[in-house]
């Protein structure tokens, strides 16, 4: 036993690493070697070091396990792989005289209680979003699906963080050549260590570089359910409240938990509305620009004169005013987002009133580009997953639209959507189900259809298992 112990404190020699040495009833030697925070010191002593004091000591570490009757113990297979263990919060048990150990799980992380997200918040529908420990977002997932097909693989990433992350998905529904891929990807990370899932993110687009997402991201439990349905897979990694969904389509960031709770119609206005506001968001300001630089004429007679006399004695070209206000409203956003909350809140209303109010009057902007640039900044968070890239291809679109004027504009357009359509993830398109057209995916895209009418998964991923919905005399059940 002793020399176990020496074996450990080699590797671990660290002084939140504590060894409690204790005697079993025949006087046989006994220790644990336990993580000082990560471990629940209670049931250790009730389950485990009250039975062995109270008993004979036992001979071999299946001998041991079977006197406990813990509920979560295995013998420890090496010293390595033991000391990982009790990093992980499992204290480690020695026996004097018996050949190996027993790890016990007794991990115990502090951890905050399971509230709604606040990035994800609705009016109807679940309100529990994952945290932070990664076994606890495993049993919300299981809570929604205790079925026999639902896989859970946990991995470990990184060279001195050693963080579990978990690959999920339905067998029998998803791809089991993108669940391969996904693992494989996974297992060939080497880095130092993984704080976020955002970091696991990175290695699993296939085109790192995009300034498109290429990975679908959730923080709620019936989302990911949901995809996990349709036969997406699904990675959590252990600090992280933010889980990972692949493949991946852009179609998905324009869809809301609550469009599932309300009457199909409402959620097709919804998302109709989406796509408007994101058009909005890109292309208002850069038509704004061209309009006054190139083709006035775009503009009606009474709006012309009405933002002709709001823009005399500006001193920036209407290019540049643009692209001053844009810069200006994201230094504010950024500046609103990290500051203290009672601050942000006052930094908005100075920062909407009085600089707005007081550069008019200075002379420094006019009045309709503060309103153009309000109406596209307000627009983009109506698909807040997409805003970071939107607000990149708007100062682009102002940029072109200034040199070049709507030729730019158009230009500029049909190279992303070139962009787009030739992107895929994992082999599925990223415009899917648009382009390729898959018209029967439609029903759950840009429009929402009725509940009876999704009878089958989304084709473009390609499940295993296509039928959701039972057909049976005629009626859907």
């Amino acid at each position: 036993m002793q020399k176990n112990i020496e074996a450990v404190k080699a590797i671990l020699p660290s002084e939140d690493i504590f060894v409690h040495a204790f005697s079993a009833a025949d006087g046989g030697e006994c220790a644990v070697i336990y993580a000082d925070g990560i471990t629940d010191k209670a049931n250790l002593g009730e389950l485990v070091l009250r039975p062995l004091s109270e008993a004979a000591a036992p001979r071999s570490a299946d001998e041991a396990q079977k006197a406990l009757c813990f509920p979560e113990s295995r013998a420890a297979e090496d010293v390595p792989s033991a000391c990982d263990e009790i990093l992980a919060g499992n204290p480690l048990l020695l026996i004097d005289g018996a050949a190996g150990g027993v790890i016990l799980g007794t991990k115990q992380v502090a951890a905050r209680a399971v509230t709604e997200p606040q990035t994800s918040i609705t009016v109807k529908g679940p309100r529990e979003g994952f945290i932070e420990e990664i076994k606890v977002n495993m049993g919300l997932i299981r809570k929604r699906l205790p079925s026999p097909a639902l896989r859970f693989t946990t991995l470990r990433v990184g060279r001195k963080s050693r963080t579990a992350v978990c690959v999920a998905y339905l067998d029998g529904i998803a791809d089991e050549k993108v669940v391969r891929t996904i693992e494989e990807r996974i297992r060939a990370v080497d880095i130092d260590g993984v704080p976020d899932s955002s970091y696991i993110a990175k290695f699993l687009a296939q085109k790192p570089l995009s300034l498109f997402k290429q990975v679908g991201t959730t923080e709620k439990p019936d989302i990911l359910c949901a995809k996990l349905l349709e036969g997406r897979v699904a990675v959590l990694a252990d600090g992280s409240p933010i889980a990972l969904t692949l493949p991946y389509m852009l179609a998905e960031d324009f869809q809301s938990s609550q469009d599932y709770f309300v009457s199909p119609y409402r959620a097709t206005v919804s998302r109709l509305l989406r796509l408007f506001a994101v058009a909005v968001s890109v292309l208002l300001p850069a038509f704004y620009v061209a309009a006054q630089l190139f083709k006035l004429r775009l503009l009606p007679f009474a709006l012309l004169m009405t933002i002709s006399g709001g823009i005399q004695g500006i001193p920036l070209s209407p290019s540049l005013e643009l692209f001053f206000l844009l810069i200006v409203l994201e230094v504010l956003i950024e500046a609103a987002v990290r500051m203290p909350k009672y601050v942000a809140l006052a930094l908005s209303v100075i920062g909407a009133l009085v600089l707005g109010d007081t550069a008019v009057k200075a002379g420094l902007v006019s009045s309709p580009a503060i309103i153009i640039v309000a109406l596209s900044g307000i627009s983009s968070y109506t698909v807040p997953d997409l805003a970071g890239t939107l607000s990149v291809i708007r100062l682009a679109f102002v940029v072109v639209a200034g040199s070049l004027g709507t030729y730019g504009i158009l230009l500029l357009t049909a190279l992303i959507l070139y962009y787009l359509i030739s992107s895929d993830g994992y082999g599925v398109p990223l415009l899917a189900p648009f382009s390729p057209l898959i018209r029967r995916d439609w029903n759950d895209s840009a429009y929402k259809a009725s509940l009876y009418v999704l009878d089958t998964r989304p084709a473009a991923l390609r499940p295993k298992n296509r039928t959701r919905l039972a057909v049976k005399n005629g009626t859907k059940e």
